[in-house]
């Protein structure tokens, strides 16, 4: 699934080919993805794109009438910069076409994604979003939200910096990786760590997400930006996906179990409870 630097990625290479443009035809080939398209989206035709914003994992793409189109990208999907003369390809569902010619396409093989026009005003109370936490990048978060969030937690601390209401868009990947920077293993209960182990875990939280973004993310199956190009921070994971494989930093066979119905990687030796 497209993580946090994957859609920050796939945002900075769409806006400057859509900021500032206008919207000259609206194609919905598919509508029912995990929610359906919403109903009339080519009502949108005509009206000019006045930026493109991320919360979380959410696209937000807005229309300068006030209303958001809100993309979620799902477990495969992408969304393209593309001429609009371009051949479709079969997993090709939803189109805007600009003014400049330049055709931004969604594509979305499992259909779990998600191309929602919110009304003006309804963003901030509309159910995907209202219940967010801080953005892990920005001001709200912190060491001392964290260790608020981790205070009396019988959680583990990789379930706790994977809840969205903690912080949003850590997930999976980046869970593990910054947990494996920070020296804590995944299973640790998070009332056990400690201040300044959560200080490190913060700052790794943010270390990991921003080198991300700086490489386009990470490509594990079919991710790919804005332009169709894969992420590269893949070569710099140290623990997600290695199990069994030596550690980058001392050698000693990562480990892999599931924490929360999903895989977790860490090292024994690199790694404390």
């Amino acid at each position: 699934m497209p993580e946090l630097p994957e859609v920050e990625t796939t945002r900075r290479g769409i806006e400057p080919h859509a900021a500032g443009r206008a919207i000259r035809e609206v194609i919905v080939r598919r509508h029912d993805l995990r929610q359906p398209v919403t109903p009339g989206l080519d009502d949108i035709a005509g009206r000019r794109i006045t930026g493109v914003r991320r919360r979380s994992k959410y696209l937000l793409i807005d229309i300068d009438d006030g209303r958001v189109l809100l993309v979620h990208l799902g477990m495969s999907g992408s969304l393209r910069v593309t001429d609009a003369a371009a051949a479709w390809r079969k997993h090709d569902h939803v189109a805007l076409t600009l003014d400049s010619g330049a055709q931004l396409r969604y594509h979305d093989p499992r259909r779990f994604g998600l191309v929602l026009l919110l009304p003006h005003g309804a963003e901030t109370n509309h159910p995907l979003l209202a219940r967010l936490g801080p953005e892990p990048l920005g001001d709200g978060f912190s060491a001392a939200t964290l260790a608020a969030a981790c205070r009396n937690r019988s959680a583990t601390i990789k379930q706790v910096i994977m809840d969205g209401g903690v912080v949003v868009g850590v997930g999976n990947i980046y869970a593990s990786e910054a947990l494996f920077r920070a020296g804590i293993r995944p299973r640790t209960r998070a009332s056990r760590v400690g201040p300044r182990r959560l200080a490190r875990l913060a700052e790794a939280i943010r270390a990991v997400l921003g080198e991300a973004i700086g490489q386009g993310g990470t490509t594990l199956r079919d991710f790919v930006n804005s332009d169709g190009n894969p992420g590269y921070f893949r070569q710099r994971l140290f623990v997600y996906d290695r199990g069994g494989e030596p550690c980058r930093v001392c050698a000693t066979p990562v480990r892999r179990a599931v924490v929360g119905q999903r895989s977790t990687f860490w090292c024994p030796a690199c790694q404390k409870p």
